[in-house]
């Protein structure tokens, strides 16, 4: 009797893709989510209990704070306010979302440029100041560095999680 490998796929599918967006800016642990609900339902959540099912999305919400704080707190650690926080969140977020049209590294590249001149633009529309601003970009730049390997990690830990769940 052979077992059917479909969900046990979509699962180390969606966990590899998943992985493989962070990085780029891209929605990666919703896409883990999505591979974890879909095994769970395709096996009627036999191995995967409600309990563990909220602990997934409540790390993939925990990631994409800490992702969103991080970029505020570098910003505001290399001498930026509040306002090249959200600098760096906005122009993140556009700065991806311009660079997908490049293959590959696109939206990484476009997601740091855009979250360093958010940054920087709005640190300089408040101060006037460019030296600060530009340091408060480079904070953005780091934050948005940071904020991708914490994503990761999350990642990692989510798909390592459901596979040793799967598999119990």
């Amino acid at each position: 009797m052979t077992a059917d490998l479909s969900p046990a796929l979509i699962l180390v599918a969606c966990g590899i893709i998943g992985l493989l967006l962070i990085p780029f800016g891209l929605p990666g642990l919703w896409v883990i989510v999505l591979g974890i609900v879909g095994y769970g339902w395709l096996t009627d959540f036999q191995t995967l209990s409600a309990t563990f099912m909220v602990v997934i999305i409540v790390l993939a919400i925990l990631g994409e704070v800490f992702e969103a704080w991080i970029g505020f707190r570098y910003a505001q650690r290399y001498g930026g306010s509040s306002r090249a926080g959200w600098g760096a969140l906005v122009g993140g977020l556009i700065g991806a979302i311009v660079g997908v049209p490049i293959p590959i590294i696109g939206s990484v590249i476009g997601g740091f440029v855009g979250a360093f001149i958010g940054a920087a633009l709005f640190e300089y529309s408040r101060a006037r100041h460019a030296e600060g601003s530009v340091k408060a970009g480079w904070g953005a730049v780091l934050g948005r560095a940071i904020a991708a390997a914490g994503k990761m990690a999350i990642g990692i830990a989510m798909v390592v999680g459901s596979l040793f769940a799967a598999w119990r």
